[in-house]
């Protein structure tokens, strides 16, 4: 590897580390100050940490991978999430930070449901901390596979080094930065993703004799590649349902927890605005990005006669080819921020169950503020070991797994979160149900040996479809003939709609 990208990436590690030692010296060391940076988040850190976290890896290699083989089609996905972003701004933002706050000051998502529902049982709050422990666990090892294959392919290492160098550095900063660290490092993070998404294809581009010849390239390799409605790959025409299918993925956004829980620390609700119009700006560029990406890379790769075994590692290729080596380190150091900053976001939130939903509700209910720091530092170790394990296995279904779980936390929590935040008779009993039933339905339609016409019930339509939908009915239906009775939950929700119109006010 070229010494300019080494130092580039030494750079970049450096900073990771500098955050997570600022974090640590100048962020409250107690559960809330650890798990939710002491409610006190900037609305660019905010919006930049939520689509840091969010997009992760699969923004510069398999979005532009798919852009590449499929053409404009591809964007249906992104035309979804951008849709599900926005709303998931305007609807679930503003009210979650109030209602957390008001609903005894609710840390994890699994705190918040327990506290809003009023339940003694504590059923709410361990049936969710084990979904995101499970699932979360599972995300965070297929991140630290792509960080494994991104050294072993790109910068000539062993794929165990990867793992190891791409967990150690993620630990370090969670580990004693806790939230604000995570938080920081996904602003920064977000930003180098920003700047690699504009630099590559904007290069791409000009390296082709500008816009007109790209077009002209790119429609004599496939008259069909700007075809919105057909794959210029297979030639076939997209059904509605399949165009449904890839927008659904907009429905995961309202029960993600590494996403929503920025929303519960930013420092007031007034500042949601601000920062719905820096995420979703941020959001919509990048994408754009990263499929043009993948389009202009196809008219490049063709024009050079460059093969390309992998078309997921076009970014990677021409962030090689076409930049100095020291741009090209930061180039590859804006995919390592990719993976980084989902691994960070889903290990702080998966620690934060373990401890504080877990450990505190099953073992410790006494535990004091540093004891259950201590405990979720421990836990961030605990789960970044299994993950490793299990990523020592590049063979095993964990990224099949992996890949529904965006799904199956749609479903369970989707309906939940927003239902819980607008309807005030909804009863404990309708909360367990939805998020059963809508985990229990995505996870049907994925394993379920049924056919239709040959094909799988998951290739018909995306599985979050039917698991959201049923999660829905399952709480309205259930909220009808049981509604709460608890005057308590009542009195939450009535103060909740006070405080909102306080501060919106």
């Amino acid at each position: 590897m070229a010494t300019g990208t080494l130092v580039s990436l030494a750079i970049y590690f450096l900073a990771m580390l500098a955050i997570g030692l600022w974090a640590f010296r100048n962020s409250d060391q107690n559960v809330e100050g650890y798990m939710l940076g002491g409610r006190q988040l900037s609305p660019s850190v905010t919006a930049l940490s939520a689509g840091a976290s969010d997009m992760s890896g699969w923004m510069l290699m398999g979005l532009p991978g798919a852009m590449y083989v499929a053409g404009l089609s591809a964007s249906w996905i992104a035309i979804g999430l951008i849709i599900g972003a926005l709303l998931n701004y305007l609807i679930v933002a503003p009210r979650l930070r109030v209602f957390t706050e008001v609903a005894n000051n609710s840390i994890t998502i699994p705190d918040f449901f327990e506290n809003r529902f009023n339940d003694s049982s504590r059923i709410l709050r361990i049936t969710a901390a084990f979904v995101i422990v499970i699932f979360f666990t599972l995300y965070t090892s297929s991140g630290l596979v792509a960080g494994g294959k991104l050294f072993e392919s790109s910068f000539g290492y062993s794929y165990e080094l990867g793992l190891y160098v791409t967990a150690g550095v993620v630990v370090a900063y969670t580990l004693f930065g806790g939230f604000m660290a995570v938080s920081m490092t996904d602003f920064v993070q977000g930003c180098i993703m920003f700047v690699a998404l504009i630099m590559v294809p904007l290069v791409v581009v000009v390296d082709l004799g500008g816009l007109t010849a790209t077009l002209d390239a790119l429609t004599g390799i496939s008259p069909q590649a700007f075809n919105l409605m057909t794959n210029a790959s297979s030639g076939q025409t997209l059904s509605i349902i399949g165009i449904i299918s890839l927008m659904a993925w907009g429905l995961g956004y309202f029960g993600q927890p590494h996403i929503i829980v920025r929303f519960m620390a930013i420092r007031s609700v007034k500042d949601v605005p601000t920062a719905r119009n820096i995420g979703m700006t941020w959001m919509i560029v990048a994408l754009i990005g990263a499929l043009s990406t993948g389009l202009f890379g196809a008219a490049w790769v063709a024009n050079n006669s460059t093969r390309l075994a992998d078309p997921e590692t076009v970014f990677i290729v021409l962030s090689q080819l076409l930049f100095h080596p020291l741009i090209g380190g930061f180039l590859l150091a804006a995919i390592l921020a990719a993976i980084m900053s989902t691994i960070s976001s889903q290990l702080l939130v998966t620690s934060s169950s373990l401890a504080n939903d877990l450990y505190a509700t099953l073992f410790k209910r006494q535990a004091s503020q540093e004891h259950l720091v201590f405990a979720g530092r421990l836990a961030v170790v605990a789960v970044a070991l299994v993950a490793i394990s299990l990523a020592f296995d590049r063979s095993s279904t964990i990224l099949t797994l992996v890949s529904n779980a965006w799904a199956g936390f749609g479903a369970a929590f989707g309906p939940l979160v927003i239902l819980a935040l607008f309807k005030a008779n909804m009863s404990r009993v309708a909360a367990i149900a939805g998020m059963i039933s809508g985990a229990a339905t995505v996870l049907f339609w994925i394993y379920a040996p049924i056919n239709i016409n040959g094909q799988s019930l998951s290739t018909i339509i995306y599985e979050i479809v039917p698991g959201f939908v049923v999660s829905f009915i399952v709480i309205l239906g259930v909220s009808a003939f049981r509604p709460t009775t608890d005057p308590k939950v009542t009195a939450v929700f009535n103060a909740f709609t006070e405080q909102m119109k306080s501060a919106q006010g």
